[in-house]
């Protein structure tokens, strides 16, 4: 049985939890749940859901998911309402400054959407840079093709999130804007100079390193460390808290993707031997599950400091989502 809190963010099978994963949740103890479109029907069975996976734990432990808007939103019609591509909205905004605004105040109302269902996590902002060549699966998911854009949208959007209810977790940490494949199936690597990494794709990230969560990303940084991905690095650990100096809980991107190689045992080791604090499984298969936890371990004691000091920076929702949504609705 594990002794601490699990190193890990699960996901689970269906829409409801099963007793299978109840007990196994109770005996690991992971530090937090994630949901996907599989675990979610309508807001009173997701308000059942996010009740029960905290019940397994005993305690409030943090429900993420992915609502980005666009392509990847996990909450949808009819019981949700649906958004535009962030890239697209900020394009269409006719200025920097009432793009901050409608991000913001999208950001709230999600949030608020989220808060409703138990959700208290949502893995925005997305903080990478829109370069050439960035691969389509990423492009429209962005805030900008410049760094001072995409942390002002950034810096709105988490700055909505937190007025909404919900711990904004910034995306993906030192920059994904540089890909040219997708993730999901094939490990990129970057050429970019340490200078222009620097100037470029890792300033979104240090403009917002006061935020409470940040997600790693799995692509090689070969002017940095030729031979890992960022996620399992040390060396690009390095740079996420000393050079961009984010002092926050960093968790992987899900490990079940395929720039990773190695058993999920083995991806899960090297991320938590790199010196990331908490490994992201999202498959919610069980003999999946029981590997990773096994790898992963309990936290020790600066990421459980982490841990707490970002479930410690949620506050209740303090917007009037009908007066947003007016807002909204009139640009």
């Amino acid at each position: 049985m594990t002794v601490g809190r699990g190193a890990v963010i699960f996901g689970c099978a269906g829409p409801k939890l099963l007793p299978e994963e109840r007990a196994f949740f109770r005996e690991t103890d992971p530090f937090g749940f994630i949901v996907f479109a599989r675990n979610i029907e309508d807001p009173t069975q997701l308000r059942r859901l996010t009740s029960d996976l905290r019940e397994a734990v005993g305690r409030d432990a943090p429900v993420l998911v992915d609502q980005e808007g666009g392509r990847v939103q996990r909450l949808r019609a009819p019981h949700w309402r649906e958004w535009t591509p962030p890239l697209d909205t900020v394009d269409g905004a006719g200025s920097l400054e009432a793009a901050e605004r409608v991000m913001r105040l999208r950001a709230m109302v999600m949030g608020a959407e989220l808060a409703n269902v138990g959700i208290d996590a949502d893995c925005i902002p997305t903080l990478d840079v829109v370069r050439t060549g960035t691969h389509p699966f990423l492009m429209n998911r962005c805030y900008g093709r410049d760094p001072v854009t995409v942390a002002r949208i950034g810096r709105a959007v988490a700055e909505g999130l937190m007025a909404g209810g919900v711990l904004p977790v910034m995306k993906h940490m030192p920059g994904h804007g540089l890909s040219h494949v997708d993730t999901h199936h094939d490990l990129p690597t970057v050429d970019a100079s340490h200078e222009e990494l620097t100037a470029v794709d890792f300033a979104p990230f240090q403009a917002l390193n006061d935020l409470p969560m940040a997600m790693t990303a799995h692509l090689v940084f070969a002017a940095l460390d030729a031979g890992r991905p960022a996620t399992q690095s040390p060396e690009m650990i390095r740079v996420i808290r000393e050079e961009i100096g984010f002092r926050g809980l960093l968790m992987s991107d899900d490990l079940n993707m395929q720039a990773l190689s190695g058993t999920l045992a083995e991806r899960t080791a090297r991320t938590i031997a790199a010196g990331v604090d908490i490994a992201l499984h999202c498959k919610g298969d069980m003999a999946e599950m029981v590997s990773v936890a096994g790898a992963a371990g309990v936290m020790g004691p600066e990421a459980l400091k982490r841990a707490e000091a970002a479930v410690a920076a949620r506050r209740p929702a303090t917007l009037d989502v009908e007066a947003a949504l007016a807002e909204l609705a009139h640009g």
